[in-house]
């Protein structure tokens, strides 16, 4: 790669290797030596972008969540959102009822592995799979059934798009979290899907803000702000508290590019954004790819001969591991199998240890957190209004991602969002490798010191006293600065010819002649000798 080369050159390589056209939906995202992801930016250079030495290891995965995922132009684009979104569903970001989620398993099984056969397929064949963070043989036998009664003779292709059209239809499609805290101290999540923003509490969706609703979206250190104006012109601005400032400005700025990506009609409607004001400078920042309408648009004119897809498991994900064996495999040469099983694992390898969403703290810290509730059953006889006590945690979810039906009827309180705004804890995302149960109890510790319960309440007061520190600060700066302006203003204003009464009576009195022949007019000429000998030695040089 050269030094000079800029993100958009390799994201056009890799789209080029894969046979993609609809690429807008997909980025690159990296972690830096702080353990922060950051999606790389293509009108950047790549080399100025990372802080590590190289080899650099980055990962292809969906960016933007098509909006109707099912509408895709081409099936490798379906393919690729279908992996994303599987994904998703192993890491507990994707949120569903049991009956939802057997369905969905159930998809990838006849995707992965055909139709059911006896003779391939021995009793308890679907825990082979894990599709979710957690398993009970209540649901693998709901698993299996479905898949052997309902799905056979379905093509990989229909059962996908079968899977990406219920994927789409649950509350938490397309979330990526971030965490923060509120002004609480409250651990929560808060991610940009297509059709607005949302925080995520408790294993349910507490607040949905439609884009068209978003007026506003800066951060100044460590707090992120979102002006929301609702119906009957009530305005309201949320605040959220992200781990470090580096996580803050990643949030920031992935808001401001799935805002201009799903609600602007025209890349040409695209303005750069800044979260300055009068006493903080703040960043700018420019979304610069094409918008949703555009995409679909430049979709629907594409005319080729859909390109080939392997669809085979040629290494164990750590996503869903697939079964590496039957017919679906023999499409890849074995050569080839065993090319891509090695260069693959070793990019992962390289990346187990660095793929936290934002930094992880001391393990030790893992203490201070409360337990996540682990009584799911208790909770489902709550009512939904009620937000459950345990941290939704999407990379290692108590709950299995299917939980009980009717607690997970997830409530839409857009309406009540001048509420206590809830605070987020990003996932640790397991951008690679192959892991093993240990690995992810583990992960789950790391992040749970992320949002320690105890004290949080504290930690939130003093990041206020802070804030209002430093604005005040700001102020008195501000202030002074003013007053010395106004002071030179008028120093030039009465020693110059302006001769009006005003500045008569200023210049007639003893005060000012005491300081205009003993500080102005020495200081005066040691200026001009000054200049006139800088000048002088520039025309002799």
């Amino acid at each position: 790669l050269q030094r000079d080369a800029k993100g958009q050159y390799l994201f056009d390589l890799l789209c080029h290797h894969l046979n993609l056209l609809e690429k807008d939906y997909f980025g690159i995202r990296f972690v830096d030596p702080d353990k922060q992801r950051h999606w790389l930016e293509f009108t950047k250079s790549v080399v100025k972008q990372m802080r590590a030495q190289p080899p650099f290891t980055m990962c292809f995965r969906v960016k933007f969540y098509p909006t109707d995922p099912a509408a895709l132009k081409e099936e490798i684009t379906r393919y690729l959102v279908f992996l994303q979104i599987k994904r998703d569903l192993y890491h507990g970001r994707l949120l569903c009822k049991t009956s939802d989620a057997a369905l969905l398993a159930a998809y990838i099984l006849q995707a992965e592995i055909g139709d059911y056969d006896p003779g391939k397929h021995p009793e308890g064949y679907s825990s082979k799979f894990q599709f979710f963070p957690k398993h009970s043989e209540k649901l693998e036998r709901k698993i299996a059934e479905i898949h052997k009664s309902e799905l056979s003779g379905q093509t990989p292709a229909t059962s996908e798009l079968n899977f990406l059209r219920k994927a789409q239809t649950l509350e938490t499609y397309g979330v990526d979290p971030h965490p923060c805290k509120d002004v609480s101290g409250n651990a929560a999540f808060l991610a940009f899907t297509p059709f607005g923003f949302v925080v995520l509490q408790g294993n349910k969706r507490v607040h949905f803000i439609k884009w068209n609703e978003v007026t506003k979206m800066k951060f100044e250190g460590k707090t992120f702000y979102l002006y929301v104006s609702q119906k009957e012109e009530k305005k309201i601005v949320l605040t959220y508290f992200a781990p470090t400032p580096e996580a803050c400005k990643h949030l920031w700025k992935c808001g401001i590019e799935n805002q201009a990506f799903y609600k602007l009609e025209k890349s040409s409607q695209v303005r750069t954004v800044s979260s300055s004001n009068l006493f903080f400078k703040g960043s700018r920042f420019r979304y610069s790819g094409r918008v949703a309408k555009e995409v679909m648009e430049s979709s629907a004119k594409i005319k080729r001969e859909p390109p080939e897809i392997h669809r085979a498991g040629l290494v164990p994900s750590r996503s869903c591991p697939s079964i590496t064996h039957g017919p679906r495999l023999s499409s890849v040469p074995r050569t080839r199998r065993r090319a891509v099983h090695i260069s693959i694992m070793e990019g992962l390898e390289s990346l187990r240890d660095s793929a936290h969403s934002t930094p992880v703290r001391s393990a030790s810290h893992g203490d201070a957190f409360a337990a996540p509730g682990r009584s799911s059953r208790a909770e489902s006889s709550e009512r939904v209004a009620i937000i459950a006590d345990e941290n939704y945690s999407p990379a290692d979810s108590v709950l299995p991602t299917p939980v009980a039906e009717h607690s997970l009827e997830l409530m839409l309180l857009s309406r009540q969002v001048n509420g206590a705004p809830c605070s987020i804890e990003e996932e640790k995302e397991s951008e690679a490798g192959t892991p093993a149960a240990a690995e992810a109890e583990e992960a789950g510790g790391e992040l749970r010191a992320l949002c320690p319960g105890a004290g949080g309440l504290g930690a939130a007061q003093a990041e206020q006293v802070n804030k209002f520190v430093l604005s005040v600060l700001r102020l008195l700066l501000v202030t002074v600065g003013l007053l010395f302006v106004l002071l030179l203003l008028l120093i030039v204003l009465t020693e110059s010819d302006l001769d009006t009464a005003f500045f008569r009576d200023i210049r007639q009195t003893p005060e000012f002649e005491q300081f205009h022949y003993q500080y102005f007019c020495p200081l005066r000429r040691w200026f001009a000798c000054k200049v006139r000998a800088v000048v002088s030695l520039l025309i002799d040089t």
